[in-house]
Order: C-alpha cells, then structure tokens, then sequence
C-alpha cells in the first residue's frame, strides 16, 4: 500500500488554536488537505477571518468554535459543535512560575484543567466519532517537561506528566482501533509569545539578540535553535498518515535535544 500523508476528507479540530504553535498546525493541516475547526475561549471578529484565511489559502473548510477550555461542558461542547471530529489535536495551554509554597491555588487550578482536563474531555467526546468513523488521530501537545522537569513550574509539569499518561492510556485503549494516541513533546518554540519576551530579555541581562537567545533562552536546548511552528504542525501531519499507522500510545520529541541530556 503506498503511504500517503494527504489528509482528504478529515476534519482536524485544534484547541487554542487562533495563535502560536495551534495555528502553526491548523496551518499544516490545511496545507495537507483537512478541514479544519480552529478554537480559542475569545470570540472576535480577528478569530473568525483567521478561518476565512485558511479556508481562502488552502481551499479547504475551515471555521472558528469559541470554547473556553477551563470548562468541562464547553470542551465537549467543542466537539459536538465540530459535529465531526477524524483528527483531534489538544493544545491548548497556559503558564504560571512560582515555588510550590507560592504557587496560588487558582493558578494551579486553572493550569490543570486548560492543560489536562481539556483534553480528557476533548477525547471522551472525540472517540465515538473516531470509531463510528473506522478512522482517528489523537495528538496531543505535551512538552519537553511532559517527560523532565524544571522548578517553579509545578502545576504546568504535573499536567504536561499526566498529558503523557492519559496518551499512552488512550492509546493502550484503542490499540485494536484504527486510531492512534500520541503526545508531542516540543522544547522551545518560537511563537509570536516567545519572540516578544527576547527585548525584555536582552534588557535584563545586557546581551546582544543571538547571545540571549542561544545562552539564556536555549540554554537547556542542545541544539541553540528554537523549534518553529511548522516543524510541530509537519509532525502532527505525520501523525495522521499511513507511516504512522503503528506509533501509538508514545511521545514523539521535538526538542532539540533537551530531553537526551
């Protein structure tokens, strides 16, 4: 059987999508041939023409579901209003740095149920769909602290550990499925969020642009380059083709060596 990576006919739904990483891999899977439904919890005019755009670009079907993902009935929500859902890509995520001691209690809520409840949601209404369809692909946005960790980032590491476990969980539970279950594990990306902090950055430690980059920001990244968004969207359209029929319940890292040190 020839393998192809031509995504025809699916329909993609991507949580925090209207920007970043999310985008990058709406973008992928345009190009590859999906339909796609972008998501975010904002709901403007912008969010909607971003759809239009990918639509326009790829001459696809794309739309724009507002959903806030720190909701258990809006994650499921999400995907009844998709009302087809072959390839499901969660990575909606937030941040917050502090010692565990520190840590507001808030914080650590609203992290846990961005960065992991969504996706136990997303999945659960996602998988009927999947197997009514006899097709589906789970892919997961872990991190390069899904696997290691680092301090004051307790709440982000803890949901991006259980991120990988609910992965190989799900693709233990589909393994005589056509489906697969698969997290990835990025390092640093750069993201329109990320190129914005490298002025204050140069600021605060009186460096030129490349020197903070690589010595600062990259320090923990072997390879001194950030990921970009396309490499995370051409891995997840990897994800969906026939090669990787058989990766299931596994992480895929894109993080330039950082989790081999």
């Amino acid at each position: 059987m020839a393998i192809t990576t031509s995504l025809d006919g699916k329909t993609a739904v991507i949580t925090g999508s209207n920007s970043g990483i999310g985008l990058g891999i709406a973008r992928e899977m345009a190009r590859a041939g999906a339909d796609v439904v972008l998501n975010s919890f904002t709901d403007n005019d912008e969010d909607h023409a971003l759809a239009a755009g990918l639509a326009k670009e790829f001459g696809v079907t794309a739309r724009y579901i507002q959903a806030d993902m720190s909701k258990a009935d809006q994650c499921r929500g999400l995907i009844e209003k998709a009302g087809r859902c072959d390839i499901l890509i969660n990575n909606a995520g937030i941040q917050h740095v502090a010692p565990v001691e520190e840590f507001p209690t808030e914080k650590w809520d609203a992290i846990i149920a961005i960065n992991l409840n969504s996706a136990f949601h997303t999945i659960a209404a996602a998988l009927p769909m999947m197997r009514k369809a006899g097709w589906g692909r789970v892919i997961n946005i872990a991190s390069a602290h899904g696997l290691t960790a680092s301090p004051y980032k307790s709440a982000y590491i803890a949901a991006k550990h259980g991120i990988v476990g609910l992965t190989k969980t799900v693709g233990l539970e589909t393994a005589e499925d056509p489906i697969t279950s698969n997290a990835i594990c990025p390092g640093y990306v750069l993201t329109p969020l990320v190129e914005a902090q490298i002025p204050d950055q140069m600021k605060t430690h009186n460096m030129g642009r490349d020197e903070v980059v690589r010595d600062v920001m990259l320090a923990r990244q072997p390879s001194k380059e950030f990921a970009t968004v396309e490499q995370m969207g051409g891995t997840a359209v990897f994800l969906c083709s026939d090669a990787a029929a058989q990766i299931t319940g596994t992480t895929i890292s894109v993080d330039g060596g950082w989790t081999a040190l």
